[in-house]
């Protein structure tokens, strides 16, 4: 097993088999035999900490729950509550960047991205100092989908992104 950075990579050799993998650093001089090669990446914004930048405190973040806004509080929006730190904290997502992002890419934003999504703001908003303990966050259109490209260039594809976690009430 190796860790690089934020993943970690496990080797698992069961025949002679050689790993090649295009445009990938050479993590030895030698090739790694191996016929399987699990690929673990921890920059998961579903449960992660984040150190507020004016006060220094690490902040506990865990998803909580996606819930649509227009039955709730009549809102174009998904709404997606994490508790940071023990605090409700709810992002809305406009339902517009939906729409947007399927016109650019022919793509559509799932339940799963849209919480790595909310994460990666709310990391942001946290270690940049505009969590000033709002309840709620309304991102734009744009603010959405920058932040989307920016979960999808830490991720590189969908199936890197877990499935929704589990939240027992």
């Amino acid at each position: 097993m190796l860790c690089v950075g934020n993943s970690l990579i496990a080797f698992f050799d069961l025949g002679s088999c050689r790993l090649r993998r295009s445009g990938a650093v050479p993590l030895r001089a030698q090739e790694i035999p191996a016929t399987r090669v699990l690929y673990f990446h921890f920059a998961m914004y579903d449960d992660f900490t984040a150190v507020d930048r004016w006060s220094g405190e690490t902040i506990h973040c865990t998803y909580h729950a996606v819930i649509v806004a227009i039955a709730t509080r009549h809102a174009d929006a998904i709404d997606i509550k994490f508790l940071a730190g023990g605090r409700p904290v709810w992002l809305a997502l406009p339902h517009l960047a939906w729409v947007k992002y399927k016109e650019q890419t022919g793509k559509s934003i799932t339940d799963p991205l849209a919480i790595q999504i909310a994460g990666h703001y709310l990391k942001n908003a946290i270690e940049t100092g505009y969590d000033n303990g709002r309840e709620m966050y309304t991102l734009s259109v744009d603010e959405t989908l920058d932040h989307l490209h920016a979960v999808m260039a830490e991720f590189g594809n969908t199936r890197a992104i877990p499935m929704m976690p589990r939240v027992e009430a």
